[in-house]
Formats: C-alpha cells, structure tokens, sequence
C-alpha cells in the first residue's frame, strides 16, 4: 500500500534535512530505512539526514536523528536548531522549549531567524593524538560533543582533500569500532576559524556541522589559545557561533547559534517501506 507522509526541508547553515512531524505519535515506521529512501540524492528529497518529531513526557518534544545511511550517529547540533525553529513557527512552542534527544534534555531559544541551543558537555578529549594513514603521518585530537569528532589543524582547509584524508581518518583503528567525524580547521584570527568536515553516516563532507564545529572550538580554544565565543566559518559560508564557560581545564554551558531556515514543505509517497499510520497531518 502506497503511504503519502508530510514533510518539511530544514537547513542549518547548509547542513540540510527532512523533517517529519509526528508529535501526536500516529506514525511507527522504519525511520532508518526511510532515512536512508528520503536522504538519496537524486531519487530521493536529499539531505544530510533525517529528523522526527515525537512526543514526550517532561519536555516539549523529542527529537529522533538518522544519518543519511539510515545509521543514529549521536546528536546533531544543527539539526537540533532546525527541528526546534520548525516546533516554534509551527505553534509547537514558545521561543523557549526543552526536548530530548537520546535521553538528554536540551534547551533551544529562538532568536528570529536563528538559535541557540544549548549542548551537552564535552567528554572524551584526547589531544595530539599520533595517526598514520595510507598516505601520510598527522596529529589529531579527539573530542565527543554529543557525537565523536578528530580536530585536525591545517594550514589551508581550500588545499585539503577532505573526502579522501577524512574517510581514511574516520576509519582508523584509532576511532574503533564506531569510527568518528573528521574537522579540518584553520584559526583566522583570535575569535574565529574556518572548518571543512567529513561526516560519518553521510559518509562524505557537508557544508555544516554543528557537533564538529563545537568539537572545532572547544580544540582550538583549549590548544590553540583562541577565545570563545568563537565565531565558525563552515564550508558554506556561513557562520556559527560557539560559546562557552572554561572550568577545571574543560568547558561547560556551550551552545550552539547561527541560521535554521525552513526551505519548503511537501509530501512523498512511501510503498516499499512498512509504515503505519493512524492518521495524516498537515505541515
């Protein structure tokens, strides 16, 4: 049976993805598989990754993420942004909410056509960490802001070839057995760097990444000396801001601001993926 499901195109300084509205939680299908149908390039709406809006107790919504290979690879900073601005313009909530996203609750604020939302803290940070490629010797640093990421800095991120170095870096045998995202970044001046990042799960680079650009941040400011708030240039063009509070050696309150644009809205037809639905609502 063929499924018509409502859907909305967000993007998040260019990290683009398809919001499926189910906060009534009338819809139960394989997210992952639809994920991986309705993020295809070319056959499919095309995005970095998929987003469900569910219902939830204690918060405002809860936010599902898939890749765009169907797999969960953590939170995204960015696709938190765009589901929290769709909940705002939808009547969903206030210009304050609180939602869940793998059992953590994070706070967004919407500041016109932007927001902040605020994140977890970071864990995990390895610095200067020694890998050997296919191709050459780097020095990488490791940090999990909500989904693992190497920071590895450049001279020249123009003059990087981020899918071939960033594949071989996000499968090294140091990231075992998940792997990692990999940031390539560049400080441009004391408050600012540029990024280019390879996402796993999309398996290729994007023009944003919010986790990577806090990851980005929080490494350069911890061994580069540069002050937060940091303002992110990411490849395209656009600007995110990290911010936080240094304490004991790490970071905490950090968030996340910049651009969430609701691009278009639609409705796709599903029949090769089972998906029950008591009933169709309109975006």
């Amino acid at each position: 049976m063929i499924r018509q499901i409502s859907f909305v195109k967000a993007s998040g300084a260019g990290n683009d993805f398809v919001i499926i509205d189910n906060h009534e939680g009338l819809l139960q299908c394989d997210f992952s598989k639809l994920s991986r149908a309705l993020c295809a390039p070319h056959i499919g709406i095309g995005a970095d990754g998929l987003l469900v809006l569910d219902p939830a107790l204690g918060s405002d919504f809860r936010m599902q993420y898939y890749n765009a290979d169907g797999s969960s690879g953590g939170m995204c900073g960015n696709g938190g942004r765009c589901i929290a601005r769709y909940a705002h313009l939808s009547g969903l909530t206030g210009v304050e909410m609180r939602f869940e996203a793998l059992g953590h609750v994070y706070e967004a604020s919407i500041l016109g056509s932007k927001v902040r939302l605020r994140m977890k803290d970071p864990s995990g940070y390895r610095p200067a960490m020694k890998l050997t490629t296919n191709t050459e010797a780097l020095t990488a640093s490791f940090i999990d802001t909500g989904a693992p990421h190497a920071v590895i800095f450049v001279e020249d991120t123009g003059q990087i070839d981020v899918s071939r170095l960033g594949r071989e870096v996000r499968h090294h045998r140091s990231f075992a057995p998940g792997g990692t995202n990999v940031n390539f970044v560049k400080a441009t001046s004391r408050t600012s760097i540029e990024l280019r990042t390879y996402e796993r799960g999309v398996e290729a680079e994007t023009l944003a990444c919010g986790t990577g650009s806090i990851a980005a941040a929080l490494v350069s400011a911890l061994e580069r000396g540069i002050d937060l708030p940091v303002r992110v240039r990411v490849r395209s063009g656009e600007d995110l801001f990290v911010d936080a509070r240094k304490s004991e050696g790490s970071y905490t309150d950090i968030t996340l601001e910049g651009g969430a644009d609701i691009l278009f809205a639609g409705v796709v037809k599903i029949d090769d993926i089972e998906c029950t639905i008591a009933a169709i609502n309109s975006l």
